[in-house]
């Protein structure tokens, strides 16, 4: 028997640490690490030891013969990325299964090196894979930051509600909140609360991970209807991010228009179409499960611009959709290129995934699915956007009506009658106060994590990359910018601080009242928990930053909700 890595691989390739006999590849080392969409483990060499599965944060990793499913995709997934390569070569001597290379090591730090204190502005995956690496391998205090009153970034607010093996890479993440050398302060904005000169006057060095919070622009006419809004927001919506709307997003009608076919893309299109019985096990936002239990969507038609072979989502999102209870999933063929690819596509082509589903045409005045009850998801390829219609009387403030999309190949468009549509085209960084900023790229200019004219501060994760890569490829990213923040002190180029860590949270504290620490954030958790099992569910979030604090300052649970 053998281990098969399945659809949450988050990539951040701990589990190529553990295993005994380097049957997990790519690794960090080789180059296609952060190419392929997920990691594979080689059948003939696997030795069933079961360390992976173990050491792996998101409980993607099974043994093949207990895959039921769709998951019993992953043992030819797995098997046929190595369907090609020479199988392994064992030891001319020695107990080992495969020829391992010299080992490597980067980093060297003097024995005499002593403890830093490093701000971290930022607490999701590249943040805290950051402090991680820090508090594992150094002697340093880290100074924990979020402009919200409550840690976990994307874990917490990206993650779709449905998977939930994903968010457990929170679990590890938390237990350095309340590590001995780790101070907490959240709902602390750089820039209204304190300032980069002051973060920089009070540590050695700070390390920015704020993300890419913001979403690109189609800009076609009409974009600023109601009803026309980002992926992002509806991703903060059902996930209950504090900056979100609780209440009047419309789902009264009956299809949506979703532009993009990234990741984020179906899992918009899938939380539309889901069962909300089945969310309603998960933690998703209350005001969301309530909303999609009373709403009319019965189809979302997904637009890509390119052809399916070029699709930007992942195979193991797609082979998910295949599976998703009482939905359809079709292929729109108003294109003739689109039925080419998909017959002409090779094995582990991109447009080969979508063999075998149904193609239909899409009625432009009405959704369509089979059976009164039954909801589709509707994947339109050499399609785009090129303006959003609405009510009124042509001011624009009416709100969404239907979708005028190209059609056919050519020049010719087509109206689909939409109520609402969603943009998931890409995430953008926004400038931080105090720091350089390339707007074209929308990132932060520095060089191997170092920001470019400013000693002792660095960047990770999409402010220092662009918006690309899953939650683990933060982990490389991070090794590489604490990397060099270990050199720069080695080589004594870091400032000296001038106030201690003890200064910092009498500023802090006097500019906030409302700072949130460690224990704030346990009595957070706590409350979300009850909350959950009193409605037999995992968590019910928090939703608003009053909430968040209130709880945070009680120390004591809320009562549970209904």
């Amino acid at each position: 028997m053998t281990y098969a890595i399945t659809q949450t691989c988050c990539n951040d390739a701990t589990c190529v640490a553990v295993c005994p006999v380097n049957c997990i590849h790519p690794t960090p080392e080789e180059r296609a690490f952060g190419s392929t969409e997920m990691l594979h483990i080689d059948p003939r060499a696997c030795i069933d030891c079961g360390a992976c599965a173990d050491a792996c944060p998101v409980d993607a990793i099974f043994p093949v013969d207990s895959l039921t499913g769709g998951q019993q995709e992953y043992a030819e997934i797995n098997a046929a990325y190595y369907a090609d390569a020479e199988p392994p070569a064992a030891e001319v001597e020695g107990p080992n299964f495969h020829v391992w290379g010299e080992p490597v090591f980067e980093r060297s730090l003097p024995s005499d090196f002593g403890p830093l204190r490093v701000a971290v502005v930022g607490t999701g995956p590249a943040g805290m894979y950051a402090a991680q690496d820090l508090l594992l391998h150094t002697a340093a205090e880290v100074t924990l930051i979020d402009r919200l009153p409550v840690a976990g970034g994307l874990v917490r607010y990206g993650v779709a509600p449905d998977h939930p093996a994903t968010k457990k890479v929170g679990d590890t993440f938390s237990r350095f909140h309340s590590h001995p050398r780790v101070r907490m302060h959240l709902g602390i904005e750089v820039g209204r609360d304190v300032t980069a000169e002051e973060l920089s006057a009070h540590h050695d060095a700070v390390v920015y991970a704020v993300g890419a919070s913001t979403d690109k622009r189609l800009g076609v006419p009409g974009e600023e209807r109601p009803g026309c809004l980002s992926a992002t927001a509806f991703v903060a919506w059902y996930n209950a991010h504090p900056e979100a709307v609780a209440q009047g997003l419309d789902l009264s009608a009956e299809r949506v228009v979703v532009v993009g076919n990234g990741n984020v893309a179906l899992d918009v299109a899938r939380i539309l179409v889901a069962d909300p019985e089945a969310l309603a096990a998960t933690d998703i936002a209350a005001h969301a499960l309530d909303a999609l239990r009373a709403s009319r969507v019965r189809e979302v038609v997904v637009l890509g611009r390119r052809g399916p072979e070029d699709a930007a989502y992942t195979r193991s999102e797609l082979l998910a959709l295949k599976h998703l209870s009482g939905v359809e999933l079709v292929v729109d063929d108003h294109d003739p290129r689109t039925a080419a690819a998909i017959d002409a596509a090779g094995p582990g082509d991109r447009a080969g995934d979508l063999r075998g589903l149904a193609r239909v045409r899409t009625d432009a005045s009405a959704a369509t699915a089979s059976g009164d009850s039954a909801r589709r998801i509707v994947l339109r390829f050499h399609s785009e956007a090129v303006e959003i219609l609405g009510d009124g009387d042509g001011d624009g403030d009416g709100g969404v009506r239907s979708v005028r999309v190209t059609d056919g190949g050519g020049d010719g468009t087509a109206d689909l009658s939409a109520g609402l549509l969603l943009r998931a085209i890409g995430y953008r960084g926004l400038p931080v106060a105090g720091l350089p900023f390339d707007e074209a790229k929308g990132t932060v200019p520095h060089e191997g994590g170092r920001i470019a004219g400013m000693p002792g501060s660095y960047v990770v994760g999409w402010i220092k990359r662009g918006p690309s890569g899953g939650i683990g490829a933060n982990r490389t990213c991070a090794a590489e910018t604490v990397g060099t923040l270990l050199a720069d002190a080695v080589a004594g180029r870091l400032p000296a601080p001038a106030g201690d860590a003890k200064a910092f949270r009498r500023l802090v504290r006097q500019r906030n009242r409302r700072v949130v620490d460690a224990r704030g954030l346990a009595a957070i958790d706590r409350a979300e928990r009850e909350r959950g099992r009193a409605t037999g569910r995992p968590r019910v979030k928090l939703a608003t930053v009053e909430e968040l604090v209130a709880t945070a300052r009680s120390r004591r649970l809320l009562r549970p909700v209904r």
